[in-house]
């Protein structure tokens, strides 16, 4: 495959990828660096694309991949820090309000991220993307229904998690 069939193959799919990639990793510049890895990946094996029948659901995949390995990496970790500053910059000023509501806040952090993969995938779009269902659909692939059933799942845990934390420790 030469440079103008890469280019004309793949370069319109540019702005969903983009799309894709910042939902997922919720960070413009983190976006920008898995669609570059997932160019070179495709361009460091451009002569095995041609046997690829749909090459919109290939690169979809391999952007989400990329993404999730990201995910599953050190430099996720970042964002559970950004959403405890947002939230301790808006709660009262009561500084064991403050207190409290970061840990809370670190805690159900902590719970979202033992999810199973795909529930967790599904809470963070949805709950800290904010997300439709629709744009979550194409993101991932899974129906409406699929996507309401995880959400549902993956809030019970959590609240059952916390729940049971909270009895745990008015106990002691």
């Amino acid at each position: 495959m030469d440079i103008n069939s890469f280019k004309r193959l793949f370069l319109p799919l540019h702005p969903k990828l983009f799309r894709i990639a910042w939902a997922l990793v919720e960070n413009k510049a983190d976006a920008e660096d898995i669609l570059q890895d997932a160019y070179y990946k495709l361009w460091s094996r451009r002569e095995e694309l041609i046997d690829v029948q749909n090459p919109e659901a290939f690169c979809v995949t391999l952007v989400k991949n990329l993404c999730l390995d990201y995910l599953r990496s050190a430099h996720a970790n970042r964002h559970e820090e950004e959403i405890t500053e947002v939230v301790t910059l808006a709660a009262d000023s009561s500084p064991e309000k403050e207190l409290e509501a970061t840990d809370k806040l670190q805690l159900i952090c902590r719970l979202i991220n033992r999810l199973p993969d795909n529930q967790r995938q599904v809470m963070k779009l949805r709950g800290i993307n904010d997300c439709s269902i629709e744009e979550i659909e194409e993101i991932t692939g899974l129906s409406a229904v699929n996507i309401r059933v995880l959400l549902s799942r993956a809030r019970k845990i959590i609240r059952e998690q916390v729940n049971k934390l909270y009895i745990y420790e008015h106990e002691r």
